[in-house]
């Protein structure tokens, strides 16, 4: 069977284009470039770098290519732009006067604006049809002269970012033409439909790009945003596909759809869908619409373009990994690749023909939207403050996060007061406005946004969601914060105030005997992992104390010139140096007596040990969660750490780590008895495990281990109530609901004399997805509890909050000289939960020592 593009698809191509222009005849299709047709195989990404810039090079006067940044493993993220020559030649005004029409550019517009479409393809590796559907979409875009073509690109201005993933894309792509039959193998049992882990669909560090939209925790994220923001289109489709069952799913979306999305966006997106229902019927393609993939999570590639304002929607194509290039599906049906380019091509085309028929309407309504946001913002608040407090490490992560949205913040030029929402205790009570406090107005032209990413109290319109239901900002940076109903204007716009900015050690006359240094954030964290890369001894108190006239919480780095000799003179310099590059103020001690509290020779002073870390990682490990950890060693604190495979676990030679990390996972397959022994044997030697998610379940309950699992009774019998069995099958998934939590924020209470909690006050907010049923450990430590006043925000099922209650989330135990940490909370959630940073690296660092 020849897998090329059959005889509907190029029906389909002539339906929406028309006959093909003769200056086509000069420019090679993909098929002539690549030497084989579109759905023979998967094109490397290469090859597709390579196909779009020689469009670029053939049509310099409708096309360009940039590249706008690197992958991880290096490979180029290109954006090509298109559009009429007439617009193409104003290309840069345009991008600019759309900026000023909004309010992001100071400055009038000064001539007539097409509307911007952006085009995503292949976010998700492994569905790796869109890339392939992309180059026939901008083959077809440069060559046609058709009417309709035409008329769209006078319209419009097309952005088309052919991989948004080339990392994972390779993964796919190169494993897939590596293990593939010459002909392809329909059957879903043969090894081409099988991939192995940990799969295309994520970045080089196992990220979902597609939950990033929002975080911007991935490179390939940072640099695509910083490229929207300077463009801003009205209108963005993101291209994915979904399992082979599925037929193709365009929109309208399904609900529930965040509050903040106008009547004007979804109807926009109603208008959308209709002319993609359009073509679909024509060439008798299955569909769907309005089913599963709703707008409520911020993070998509749908949903934060549509909080800055554009009509944005996901479109999904049965196939995805599982798909290669034929499969039988379970009615008999055979799906091709080539038939899912077919109806990505159609997807692709009818959204630019859709934008370009409703020009005017969607040019007035963006600026509509961005008018609003500026002059009247929607929403309770009007006005976030975040506390400053002496935590200048958590407001800088802060601020840079919004420099990226461009959100515009300011500091409090002197003190005030007003009464608002308190994040910590979920009241609405008096506010105390400190100078220097971070102010965060909604009346800006980004408060649409503003208010979907801070709001702590989301409406809900429908609990049947796709994702998380929570994630407001200052819950997720861990900085107490208020929301006021009310505007305030005393604010400076100093980029860092004083009082804000950390500076290096005081100047002091000689030598000081120690530094001190307060750890309470991501950026102490890595201070202390740079140190200890540099073989520097640091010590940290176990108690609280009081030096100089200041006061210092458990968990204060102390860095003695004593233990450090072998730096002699480079001692200072050294220290401050690295300091200053963290933005990390030290206090220069000329003793080591302390007012009150614990000296420094006290033996509750510890050293951090410089500790080899192993990463388990392979079959039965959750690729993302595995991926969570890796980043956080090579990306956040840049400190080392060893993966080791789950294949050769039974194997390790425990005596050469100090500290082994089990991320999320199924660890049936991965213990055997022997390897559990093996285990316990190099704890009770001194070694240290931390356990997330599955791995502590999987220890629960077993020999030696003091974590258990609650027994979960059923407290209705069924001989008293038989009805209690009957239950309607249409039901069942919104039955399910009730025994889940969807991402709700819910409020620990830490023991923050715990070296597990150090930096932290009496309180943390967890971004709990799952119940574990852990009850409180009577031997070991529970660190991090959930008592009876819980619940901040977000979903969770009526069955599930009692069972939250009184349970363990973090603890420790001790085995004989070693210890294990359970976290049953994952504090690393794909990256953007930075308040749960400081605990994982107390686990690492702190723990045990």
């Amino acid at each position: 069977m020849r897998l090329g593009v059959p005889r509907f698809l190029f029906f389909s191509f002539l339906v929406l284009t028309g006959s093909v222009s003769l200056q086509a005849q000069n420019i090679q299709t993909p098929a002539q470039f690549l030497g084989y047709n579109l759905g023979e195989r998967f094109t490397p990404h290469a090859q597709i770098v390579r196909y779009v810039e020689y469009l670029a090079s053939q049509a310099p006067k409708r096309m360009q290519v940039q590249t706008y940044g690197h992958t991880y493993e290096g490979r180029p993220l290109l954006l090509a732009t298109l559009s009429s020559e007439e617009n193409f030649n104003r290309r840069e005004v345009i991008r600019t006067d759309n900026l000023k029409r909004i309010g992001l550019l100071p400055g009038q517009a000064t001539g007539k604006q097409p509307v911007i479409v952006w085009l995503s393809y292949n976010v998700h590796g492994n569905e790796a049809v869109s890339s392939e559907a992309v180059m026939q979409v901008l083959y077809n875009l440069v060559t046609s002269s058709t009417p309709e073509i035409t008329k769209w690109l006078q319209n419009t201005l097309v952005l088309v970012d052919p991989c948004v993933n080339p990392d994972g894309r390779d993964r796919y792509a190169m494993w897939y033409n590596q293990v593939a039959n010459q002909l392809p193998n329909v059957s879903p049992l043969a090894r081409e439909h099988q991939e192995p882990w940990p799969g295309g669909r994520t970045n080089h560090y196992l990220f979902d790009l597609n939950r990033d939209w929002a975080w911007q925790t991935q490179q390939e994220t940072q640099q695509r945003i910083v490229m929207y923001n300077q463009w801003m289109p009205q209108v963005h489709a993101d291209f994915h596909e979904m399992g082979v069952e599925a037929p193709y799913y365009f929109s309208p979306a399904a609900k529930p759809f965040h509050e903040a999305i106008t009547p004007w966006q979804r109807q926009f997106q109603q208008i959308i869908g209709e002319n993609n229902r359009k073509y679909f019927d024509k060439n008798n393609w299955l569909y769907f619409t309005r089913e599963t993939y709703d707008l409520f999570y911020p993070s998509y590639g749908d949903t934060w373009p549509t909080f800055n304002g554009a009509i944005a929607m996901t479109y999904e194509q049965g196939g995805g990994g599982r798909g290669g290039r034929a499969i039988v599906k379970a009615d008999g049906d055979t799906l091709t690749l080539a038939q899912r380019i077919a109806h990505h091509y159609a997807a692709s085309l009818a959204t630019i023909e859709a934008a370009s028929d409703h020009q005017e309407q969607v040019l007035q309504e963006y600026q509509k939207y961005y008018q609003q946001a500026r002059t009247n913002p929607t929403g309770a608040y009007k006005t976030y403050v975040l506390k400053a407090g002496n935590q200048p490490g958590k407001v800088r992560q802060l601020t840079t996060y919004l420099d990226r949205q461009q959100i515009k913040y300011g500091y409090a030029s002197q003190n005030s007061s007003g009464f608002g929402f308190n994040y910590t205790t979920g009241k609405s009570e008096a506010v105390k406005i400190e100078l220097n406090d971070l102010v965060v107005s909604m009346y800006q032209p980004k408060s649409t946004l503003l208010k979907v990413l801070f709001d702590p109290n989301t409406k809900l319109e429908d609990s049947l969601t796709y994702d998380i239901t929570s994630w407001a900002i200052p819950y997720a940076y861990g900085l107490p914060a208020y929301g006021l109903k009310s505007r305030v204007t005393n604010t400076s716009e100093n980029p860092i105030p004083a009082g804000v900015k950390a500076s290096s050690a005081t100047v002091t006359t000689g030598a000081p005997y120690a530094y001190l240094a307060r750890y309470n954030s991501l950026t102490d964290l890595k201070f202390l992992a740079a140190l200890l890369n540099k073989n520097v001894k640091v010590r940290f108190s176990e108690k609280a104390f009081e030096a100089g006239g200041q006061q210092y919480a458990p968990g204060t780095l102390i860095i003695t010139r004593t233990g450090n000799e072998r730096l002699n003179t480079k001692f200072d310099a050294l220290i401050k140096a690295h300091a200053d590059s963290f933005g990390v103020q030290l206090t220069p001690s000329p003793t080591g007596f302390v007012s009150s509290g614990v000296d420094f020779g006290s033996t509750s002073v510890r050293s951090v040990r410089r500790a080899k870390i192993g990463l388990l990682a392979g079959e039965g490990i959750s690729s993302t969660a595995f991926g969570e950890v890796w980043h956080f060693f090579e990306q956040q604190i840049h400190y080392p750490v060893t993966v080791i495979s789950t294949e050769t676990f039974n194997r390790v030679p425990w005596q050469q780590l100090d500290v082994l990390i089990l991320p999320d996972g199924r660890y049936n397959d991965i213990f055997d008895e022997k390897g559990l022994t093996q285990l316990k044997d190099w704890v009770r030697a001194g070694g240290k495990v931390i356990a997330l998610e599955g791995a502590a379940a999987h220890l629960a309950g077993k020999r030696d281990f003091t974590l258990t699992k609650r027994k979960i009774s059923d407290s209705i019998d069924l001989k008293k109530d038989p009805y209690r069995a009957l239950k309607r099958y249409g039901d069942a998934e919104r039955t399910a609901l009730s025994e889940l939590v969807q991402g709700g924020i819910y409020r620990l209470t830490l023991d923050n004399s715990h070296p597990l909690a150090f930096g932290y006050g009496p309180t943390y907010f967890a971004l709990i997805q799952e119940v574990n049923d852990y009850p409180f450990m009577q031997q070991g430590w529970n660190v991090g509890v959930l008592k009876k006043d819980i619940y901040a925000t977000g979903f969770a099922g009526s069955k599930v909050k009692k069972r939250l209650q009184d349970s363990l989330v973090f603890g420790t135990q001790e085995m004989g000289r070693g210890q294990i940490v359970y976290l049953a909370n994952n504090p690393l959630f794909r990256a953007f939960w930075h308040s749960g940073k400081l605990m994982f690296g107390n686990a690492i660092f702190m723990v045990g020592q």
